[in-house]
């Protein structure tokens, strides 16, 4: 991924999305070339000179303060996610290609340690797996395993969260909620390739999903972000039919970047049943991989 075209189309969206009123400021005539501010604008919102605001727009975070940062995340109104996704964008503008290609190179590969399964196989009555910013699903307890059973039936290796969304047909029968939750892991995918953008796996991944999903290319073309921390999920799942659980998402302090992702339902609850249900059916001796 071209890190500076990464961060001009970035800068582009976010500031072509805020009108002069919006920012406070006069909207003189009514002919404007372009949708929200001119960058004369954006660059006085953020108290840089036209050519300097030019520059960041250009692509080029090069030496840029956080200072600077700041003051252009609150010119062009970033929420937690953007202004997060705008420092990583600036933080790999200052490594240098070279030293982020050959860091990847020599990542390890990402473990499970033992200690963390055994946590998630003590978690009987709440289905949850780990996932690493790609969105594979690298270990899970059992009823993880149940609740989430289209996923991991139907993929070819380590299941993917979007690989499954958007290419699998199953997936729009299984998530309620499809259409938010598809547009959402744009935005993860979106936010790890500012973070990691020499990650060879996650760019394979993102020309894929690119290439065979229509939905998916016009999304990942708005260069929107969001963290995902936790909500509701609505299923409908194959065994208990509707299921509608509460998620946190909770990040690991192993350095590799993985999140667990615990699921629950209201005790008494029609839901809180249901659960029960899949508990009981995937520790039956049949249902045990």
């Amino acid at each position: 991924m071209d890190h500076r075209s990464e961060t001009r189309d970035f800068l582009t969206t976010r500031r072509n999305r805020i009108t002069p009123q919006q920012a406070g400021l006069p909207a003189y005539g009514s002919n404007r070339r372009v949708p929200g501010l001119r960058r004369e604008e954006a660059a006085m919102l953020a108290g840089v000179s036209v050519d300097y605001y030019t520059r960041l727009e250009r692509g080029n975070l090069t030496g840029v303060s956080e200072s600077v940062l700041e003051s252009l995340a609150r010119a062009l109104r970033l929420d937690d996610a953007e202004r997060e996704h705008l420092f990583d964008l600036a933080r790999q503008a200052n490594s240098g290609p070279a030293k982020s290609a050959q860091a990847s190179r020599r990542r390890p590969a990402q473990q499970i340690r033992p200690g963390v399964q055994h946590i998630l196989d003590a978690m009987t009555a709440a289905p949850a797996y780990i996932r690493n910013g790609r969105l594979d699903l690298l270990a899970s307890n059992a009823l993880g395993r149940a609740v989430f059973a289209p996923i991991f039936d139907g993929a070819n290796g380590t299941p993917n969260l979007a690989r499954f969304l958007f290419l699998d047909p199953a997936a729009q029968d299984f998530y309620r909620d499809w259409d938010q939750l598809a547009e959402d892991v744009v935005a993860l995918l979106r936010g790890e390739a500012g973070r990691d953008p020499y990650d060879r796996n996650l760019s394979d991944l993102i020309g894929e999903l690119t290439t065979r999903s229509e939905v998916f290319r016009t999304w990942w073309a708005a260069h929107n972000v969001r963290l995902h921390r936790s909500g509701i999920k609505h299923l409908r799942h194959p065994v208990v039919g509707e299921l509608n659980l509460g998620y946190e998402s909770m990040e690991l302090t192993d350095g590799q970047g993985l999140r667990i992702n615990a699921y629950s339902a209201e005790p008494g609850s029609t839901d809180r049943d249901k659960l029960d249900v899949l508990a009981s059916w995937s520790a039956a001796p049949a249902n045990r991989g």
